[in-house]
């Protein structure tokens, strides 16, 4: 069965870790996640099986929303409570200024992801090069924060919820709050709310259709052509401007794209399984 749904990942176990519980649980060999989560981090994963692990790059999962608290003093590698290797004395700070530090960070923001990340380096993952103390460079990246809220303030701890655009670092927004803040400082705790509109409920099974960031389109001539992957001519669709569309059929669903006079399948035939 195909099935598309959000679990809960708990904290101090890795994405790939607690899949591999998922697929026990349901008893399913072919699955797979959206969107890796560390093993410290806690919260919304987006999990799919069979035919919908195809459907990720077109589901809509921004802005990703996450609540997260920041240790002032602790400095750490890895920018969290993992390799924490000092803990520094910092003087207790105005909650005035906090705030005003996470008003002015809304908006676009350009950082450096953390050294331990999954970004590629000449093929290989950041946090690879790191743990063998390899000299590397990372490019910087941008991200819009959306809102950046104070939650609660206890010396020396800062509890924010932050609501970021796809692809955003936590703890590297971490890092600059400690940095604007003449301190350094890493989080102890992340948890990821949810990834636009998937929110964790019980793995309560989803319909694709509601959450694809394609929109729909219609075929006039016959479906059949679809259905047996022939090629299509752009006439024939109701929509004709450049983009990627989905097509519903009865029971399944198709995804071309239309560029300039070409038509192309980026997914046929995905099978729409009761929810």
């Amino acid at each position: 069965m195909n099935r598309l749904f959000v679990v809960n990942k708990p904290s101090g176990i890795s994405s790939n870790g607690f899949l591999r519980k998922i697929k026990r649980k349901y008893q399913i060999k072919k699955a797979g996640y959206s969107g890796t989560l560390d093993p410290f981090a806690s919260g919304c994963l987006i999990v799919a099986f069979n035919q919908y692990t195809k459907l990720f790059r077109f589901l809509k999962k921004s802005p990703k929303g996450y609540v997260a608290t920041l240790h002032l003093g602790a400095i750490s590698p890895t920018l969290d409570n993992e390799k924490i290797e000092k803990i520094i004395k910092v003087n207790p700070i105005k909650e005035d200024s906090i705030n005003e530090l996470f008003k002015n960070l809304q908006g676009e923001i350009e950082y450096l992801p953390p050294k331990y990340s999954a970004k590629k380096i000449d093929g290989k993952k950041a946090y690879e090069l790191a743990r063998e103390d390899k000299e590397f460079e990372l490019k910087k990246i941008k991200s819009t924060i959306y809102n950046l809220e104070l939650i609660k303030y206890e010396h020396p701890f800062i509890t924010f919820k932050i609501t970021i655009s796809e692809g955003g670092y936590i703890r590297s927004i971490g890092a600059i709050i400690s940095e604007r803040l003449n301190t350094s400082g890493s989080l102890s705790a992340l948890e990821r709310t949810n990834e636009g509109n998937f929110f964790y409920n019980s793995e309560k099974s989803l319909n694709p259709l509601e959450f694809l960031k394609t929109e729909e389109n219609y075929y006039k001539k016959d479906k059949s052509d679809i259905l047996l992957g022939k090629k299509l001519e752009k006439e024939n669709f109701e929509k004709k401007d450049n983009g990627e569309y989905h097509i519903i059929f009865d029971e399944s669903f198709t995804i071309v794209k239309i560029e300039d006079e070409n038509v192309s399948y980026l997914l046929n035939k995905i099978r729409l399984d009761k929810c």
